[in-house]
């Protein structure tokens, strides 16, 4: 049996689904049991990973699990983990954490990161970069106007597929790759301009990348509830990345034997949230 936790978001979900089709045996805890995106054939357990007293349920009879990152709350899984003989933990980290320095993004996940190795527990950490899903914050830019306006333009990222995150979790999980780390790119270097341009493209609308003041789009992330010391960073980061290609690294196709998606590939499977009608 394996544990998922975050089961119902971008990277947990497609791992309950891709475990399933290996014919694994999958149970997914969750704060809402009732979700309807959890497939029939995965077993459920409410709990949160914050609440340490429904863990020992969650874990009875599971071999492995995957752990999704939940700050200032993993004590308690890990000591429930060690009672229950965990075999192996796969955690999702962040590509952050190889920064020099990390900045508080990776300082935060390298705390979870050491907090697992010293549970004794076998461990395997996946370190992404970017989501490509974070660029569905623009979905409501481009439905309601076709303009996008942020920082930096020019600021390369290599942002990497869930479906490919997951995939390296569910071969780290299927073939114990125990004590490994796994940094994870996309396969491409793509500025914020190129990635508005491949949305066009692909939903077959035009659209254009609009660029604003430093002071207004950190207002407008204030809005959106993010903190000001991550929107700090977050900007520095875009600032240091301008006119640069971002690094990329073959990962994904090492670990699973296949090509990792395209983010033209990704659009076309989240073309609905862009607002295409022909998804």
């Amino acid at each position: 049996m394996i544990l998922v936790t975050g089961g119902t978001g971008n990277v947990g979900a497609n791992i309950v689904h891709q475990l399933l089709d290996a014919g694994e045996k999958v149970r997914v805890l969750t704060r809402n049991p009732a979700d309807r995106s959890i497939p029939d054939q995965a077993e459920v357990v409410p709990g949160d990973l914050a609440r340490p007293e429904a863990l020992a349920e969650a874990l009875s009879g599971v071999d492995r699990a995957f752990l999704f990152p939940v700050f200032n709350a993993l004590d308690g899984f890990l000591e429930a983990a060690r009672q229950a003989h965990l075999q192996h933990v796969v955690l999702l980290s962040s590509s952050s954490v190889t920064y020099s320095p990390p900045g508080l993004i990776g300082e935060g996940h390298l705390k979870l990161e050491r907090a697992v190795e010293a549970s004794g527990l076998p461990w395997t950490f996946v370190r992404p970069d970017a989501f490509m899903t974070n660029d569905l914050v623009w979905a409501p830019q481009i439905t309601g106007g076709g303009v996008v306006r942020g920082v930096y333009g020019n600021a390369a990222l290599a942002p990497v597929d869930p479906r490919d995150i997951a995939a390296v979790a569910v071969r780290a999980l299927l073939d114990q790759r125990v004590g490994e780390a796994f940094l994870l790119t996309g396969p491409q270097s793509l500025t914020q301009i190129d990635r508005v341009r491949i949305i066009a493209e692909t939903i077959g609308r035009p659209l254009r990348f609009e660029e604003q003041p430093r002071e207004q789009f950190q207002e407008q992330m204030l809005r959106h509830g993010m903190p000001a010391p991550v929107i700090g960073e977050f900007i520095d980061g875009l600032a240091a990345r301008d006119g640069k290609i971002a690094q990329t690294v073959p990962t994904v196709e090492e670990v699973t034997g296949r090509p990792a998606f395209t983010y033209a590939q990704w659009v076309a499977h989240r073309a609905a949230d862009f607002g295409s009608t022909s998804a």
